[in-house]
């Protein structure tokens, strides 16, 4: 399993072979950057063929450019730009994913779920083991997010880029980016409540909003005003009054302090999600025909 920050080490280590302009090292660096772009690309396109396809096409573009990356960073942002963009174009879609913008509101619990989560008891995030049944489970939520939501799970929650670094790749504001994230983490904790809860229960086409008079009769509003926040909160991006503010709210609400754990324990299984490997064979062979393209260049 590779972590968001070996997945940050193998471009610096692929920066670093670059620049010593050596045959041995320039296909290193090419296997380096291959497993970046496949495993960044399974995690956006959900299907090998899509992420196998993309991976070529992605190398093949940077192969003019590659000398030109002075920074390890520079090169990270321009890789999954390119990626993402053609991961988002690739002919095969789930068909539950919800056509339509995610709301805050129907991405909340209601009385029914809050009680439920209280009742099970806290959620250590820091002893969770991603299993593989879980990992598949997983992915298959992923795929089931709109793709303007998927894009921003992954690369901050999978990948572990910055909010800043995020919003220069699909072009977001930081505000705009955490909006997204917060929503999209909310999603992916609802479907996998609903799966550990009811296991055999079939896929749903959609989230569908409840209407504001149920939700409202549902949850209470103390609760609601701060659910939005949730995830600012967990990332330490609150200032302080409104940060006190949600925690005397959680000190005083089991509920809400349930569900905050079950959020974050989802977080940490988006952080732990194991890396998805290419076909070594079809690698190999496609780094060959990369490295003969760069000596015709030269």
């Amino acid at each position: 399993m590779l972590s968001c920050g070996a997945m940050r080490k193998e471009i610096e280590q692929a920066v670093a072979l670059l620049e010593k302009n050596d045959p041995r090292a320039l296909e290193q660096a090419l296997e380096l950057l291959q497993g970046t772009v496949f495993s960044f690309s399974m995690k956006v396109c959900g299907q090998r063929e899509d992420a196998e396809d993309t991976m070529q096409e992605v190398l093949l573009k940077a192969l003019p450019y590659l000398p030109k990356f002075e920074s390890p960073r520079a090169l990270l942002v321009w890789f999954y730009k390119v990626a993402k963009n053609r991961c988002l174009m690739s002919r095969r879609r789930s068909k539950f994913a919800p056509k339509q913008a995610m709301s805050l509101d129907e991405l909340m619990p209601d009385r029914h779920e809050l009680s439920r989560l209280a009742k099970a008891g806290p959620v250590n995030p820091e002893t969770l083991a991603i299993r593989s049944q879980q990992a598949r489970r997983l992915r298959e939520v992923i795929q089931e997010l709109p793709p303007q939501y998927r894009i921003i799970l992954v690369l901050r929650d999978m990948e572990g880029l910055t909010d800043e670094e995020a919003g220069d790749i699909t072009g977001l504001r930081p505000g705009n980016v955490r909006v997204r994230l917060h929503r999209a983490r909310l999603f992916v904790r609802q479907k996998l409540a609903r799966l550990n809860h009811h296991p055999g229960a079939p896929k749903k086409a959609a989230l569908r909003p409840r209407p504001a008079t149920a939700t409202s009769e549902k949850r209470p509003a103390s609760c609601k005003a701060l659910f939005a926040q949730l995830s600012n909160y967990l990332d330490e991006q609150l200032d302080d009054s409104l940060c006190e503010k949600l925690q005397q709210h959680l000190d005083g609400c089991e509920p809400c302090k349930a569900f905050l754990a079950s959020l974050e324990s989802t977080i940490e299984l988006l952080r732990q999600a194991p890396a998805e490997s290419f076909n070594k064979v079809a690698g190999a062979k496609l780094r060959r025909e990369l490295l003969a393209q760069i000596h015709g260049l030269s």
